[in-house]
């Protein structure tokens, strides 16, 4: 609880974790900015808000990161001098965001030749669960970083997955969604075709319960084809695209087969391409029952 922790991107998932951070009696800052939730909680909590990014470095032991992905990762520690000139020695940085392997260890490298460390530790599961402090952490680093921060996962999360040295966690997060996302987009085409051929939600989602078709992803969508609820997975299909993109581009990196993966992000990328990137991941049920294609220009 001496620590004191900053933290930058407080989003959906973000402000679960600070929230919890903060509720815990640590000291914690957050850096002001305009994607951040209504963080007038995390005030009430005890959190300080931080305009300026090297103030909150600067001031910060552990710095976690919670950014969409290797494009913020690069922006912030890689092209930013001011992130890398305010690190203290010893300072940690925490990388929760979804990336790809390659860039974590690169900035990894720039941390540690600043004097500091670095861990990714990407999440799974959904901004309910990061508020109830029950997310999933897919884990890269060294045993003793990962043995310091453990008291600081424990504080949001419920599941801790130690994959290897740093990028590993990120490794294994690509491959779960790829899994999760790929999931949802199959049962969302499933669950137009069923419509358009008049097949009830509510048979189609009692069938798969009871069959081969059921787990988590279903438990996932089944809320959106039986009530338009889309709170299971507060999700956006570009954030999807993004995700299975990074993927895919780990599976060719790697040399294994990835014509699944093709497909889907073919499946997300008309999604984003005909208006629908914003909307959340189960909608693309609704969604896949277009039949001509909204998308302008030649």
């Amino acid at each position: 609880m001496s620590r004191k922790i900053g933290i930058i991107g407080v989003g959906m998932m973000g402000h679960g974790i600070a929230r919890n951070i903060a509720l815990a009696g640590w000291p914690l800052a957050y850096l002001d900015h305009p994607g951040n939730q209504p963080a007038e909680d995390l005030d009430a909590a005890g959190a300080t808000r931080i305009d300026a990014l090297p103030d909150l470095v600067a001031q910060s032991d552990v710095v976690v990161l919670v950014v969409t992905g290797s494009r913020e990762i690069e922006r912030i520690v890689l092209a930013d001098e001011a992130f890398i000139r305010a690190l203290r020695p010893g300072t940690i940085v925490v990388d929760c965001s979804t990336g790809i392997p390659a860039v974590t260890r690169r900035a990894a490298a720039r941390v540690e030749a600043a004097g500091g460390r670095f861990c990714d530790a990407a999440m799974t599961r959904t901004p309910k669960e990061a508020e109830a402090g029950r997310l999933n952490l897919l884990i890269g680093g060294d045993e003793k970083t990962v043995a310091e921060l453990t008291p600081l996962f424990e504080l949001f999360s419920e599941n801790r997955f130690h994959a290897g040295p740093v990028g590993a966690g990120q490794t294994l997060k690509l491959i779960h969604n790829f899994v999760s996302l790929g999931s949802v987009a199959l049962i969302g085409e499933a669950a137009a075709c069923a419509a358009e051929n008049g097949i009830a939600a509510e048979i189609l989602v009692d069938c798969l319960r009871r069959g081969g078709g059921h787990g988590a992803a279903l438990d996932r969508v089944a809320p959106f084809l039986l009530e338009g609820e889309t709170a299971q997975m507060r999700f956006t299909n570009a954030n999807a695209f993004k995700d299975v993109g990074y993927y895919d581009e780990l599976a060719g990196a790697t040399g294994t087969r990835r014509d699944i993966a093709k497909g889907v992000l073919a499946a997300l990328g008309w999604l984003n391409d005909n208006g629908f990137g914003a909307a959340m991941a189960p909608e693309a049920a609704e969604a896949f029952r277009q039949k001509n294609d909204r998308r302008e220009g030649p």
